[in-house]
């Protein structure tokens, strides 16, 4: 049986003073995505709240939502653009989004081997697709070599911004659907080619509330759903009763988006699960607290005082970024020389 190295998953047990290895082969990373939003569908996932998908954008704060016990996590363009020096305006390039999502599935797989698990899928922000149809296509399947679970592709003119800003503007409504319909089309392919289950599940964002209205989005949403996306997401509704009408009247997964001091209200995540939400993306929580911790260490440093008591202890930051497992595997790699 041909085996893809990609699929596998080392799984250590232990016992005593002895470790056994196991190897197990794992899902391609979207087909785990799907069976968990079919299990919050359908009910046997048996939480009282949605998906919840802490935003990563990076290899460090992608193991860090893993080692937190997260089932799945999303890779945020905000973040990425953040991290790289640029604001969330489409600065940063398919090729380095592309990068960055690699080191995202480097990070989940690394904590997953400490943890003994699958890697937790993500969906990566694929902004729109970075040029036509076609180019559409070519950023699916780029971020399906990367294994990302899902992507998340837009109706935004380019260049793209934040959808909680000020300027941003749609492209119109039947270049939105074929644009996700390439992006569907471009999933299938993948499949075709690379087995059932291995192409990234499409998720289709619109941001028509804020330009065209709220009828016309909704619009967009269901002819999304009509052209195959496996899940929608309703970009910056402003109020209680344009989120529950959404999840009222669009059928499918459904992301919520929950956005400190956005457009959007936040609420808890029980009540996201009772209104038709599958998944809450936190997009910003992970950047901006680290943005506010690293704040105050510099204050303190330019001020001299101590910051022992605001980082975590040296032993938590090496085990965070990997050297407990490092050492390990060193140890066990150890020559008698």
């Amino acid at each position: 049986m041909k085996v893809t190295m990609k699929y596998l998953v080392l799984l250590f047990v232990v016992f005593s003073n002895n470790v056994r290895l196991t190897l197990s082969i794992a899902a391609p990373a979207p087909k785990r995505l799907q069976k968990l939003l079919q299990s919050e569908m359908d009910g046997s996932r048996q939480s009282e709240m949605p998906i919840l998908l802490p935003c990563c954008y990076d290899g460090l704060t992608a193991r860090l939502v893993a080692r937190a016990g997260f089932e799945a996590t999303f890779m945020t363009g905000f973040g990425v653009s953040a991290v790289n020096g640029y604001p969330d305006t489409q600065l940063v390039s398919y090729g380095e989004m592309q990068s960055a999502a690699s080191i995202v599935a480097e990070g989940l797989s690394s904590a997953a081997l400490e943890l003994g698990r699958e890697p937790i899928p993500c969906i990566a922000d694929g902004d729109t697709g970075y040029g036509n149809a076609v180019n559409v296509k070519r950023t699916v399947f780029g971020y399906a070599r990367t294994n990302m679970a899902g992507i998340m592709i837009e109706d935004q003119i380019a260049p793209k911004r934040c959808g909680h800003v000020a300027g941003k503007s749609v492209v119109p409504f039947e270049e939105a659907v074929q644009r996700v319909k390439a992006a569907c089309d471009a999933r299938d392919e993948y499949n075709a080619q690379f087995g059932e289950g291995s192409g990234p599940l499409i998720l289709a964002r619109t941001d028509a509330l804020k330009t065209d209205g709220f009828e016309a989005a909704i619009e967009r949403c269901l002819a999304f759903r009509e052209v195959g996306c496996d899940m929608t997401f309703l970009e910056a509704p402003e109020s209680i009763e344009q989120m529950q009408e959404y999840c009222r009247r669009v059928g499918g997964a459904k992301l919520a988006n929950m956005l400190e001091q956005g457009s959007t209200p936040v609420l808890p995540p029980q009540e996201l699960k009772k209104m038709g939400y599958t998944m809450a993306a936190y997009p910003l929580t992970l950047l901006s607290a680290s943005i506010k911790a690293m704040n105050a260490s510099l204050e303190r440093i330019q001020k001299g005082i101590p910051t022992d008591d605001i980082i975590s202890t040296f032993v938590e930051t090496k085990d965070a970024v990997g050297f407990t497992k490092y050492s390990a595997e060193e140890q066990r790699y150890k020559t008698s020389q």
